[in-house]
């Protein structure tokens, strides 16, 4: 029985399962058993066994995982078969570095359109993406039907930029400014804070050391 309910630590986790299922299909590899899975991703296998039974049976004891079977599930779960066009506020320094990355690993992920205040680079392409000036990130991410953009601005006007984005029908955010936006229930915020999570990680590192090898969620 499939649950409808997927936990968000799970949903995290997917992604890089059907990466590394990528790798084993490239190889030939035709099956894998979850402590296979577990060794090359990090994640103990009790938990890629309960990840995998929110879908149903996707295995079958003694036997494991057919890797082409499960490659092909995931693909759709994660809608790798669509592209999704994306678009990123703001290209300083990290604006520029994403757009020089372009989610080149992914086969369903674009960076179609950037947007930016400075009149150096508003109407050039970098990096293959159009850079349009932000007064008209609104008319652009409607005629390019752009629903999930990168912010990437100074903290100060990421709320009053949010709203904007709210206003034109934004549905999802990736924020990598330190402000935590404010949003209504109809749209979906990641929060990427860069500096949080060095700081997590040097906290552990300093508390407990890499004795358990442990990898937080």
């Amino acid at each position: 029985m499939v649950t409808s309910k997927i936990p968000h630590a799970t949903a995290k986790r997917l992604p890089i399962y059907y990466r590394y299922l990528h790798f084993l299909a490239d190889a030939g590899k035709k099956r894998v058993s979850s402590t296979e899975l577990a060794d090359a991703v990090k994640v103990d296998s009790a938990t890629i066994r309960r990840d995998f039974s929110y879908f149903g049976a996707l295995g079958k004891r003694g036997y494991g995982y057919d890797v082409e079977n499960l490659l092909a599930f995931f693909k759709k779960t994660l809608n790798q078969d669509q592209l999704t066009n994306v678009a990123l506020i703001g290209v300083g320094n990290l604006g520029h570095a994403l757009l020089n990355y372009n989610f080149h690993q992914s086969n369903n992920v674009r960076i179609s359109a950037a947007f930016d205040i400075n009149q150096d680079i508003t109407g050039t392409i970098q990096s293959s993406v159009p850079v349009y000036d932000m007064s008209d990130m609104k008319e652009q991410l409607t005629v390019q039907q752009i629903e999930i953009v990168i912010l990437t601005v100074p903290s100060t006007v990421a709320q009053a930029v949010t709203d904007e984005l709210v206003a034109v029908g934004i549905k999802g955010i990736l924020n990598f400014t330190p402000l935590r936006i404010t949003v209504p229930s109809t749209v979906r915020v990641q929060n990427v804070d860069l500096t949080n999570e060095l700081q997590t990680l040097i906290y552990f590192l300093n508390k407990f050391g890499v004795e358990d090898e442990q990898t937080l969620d």
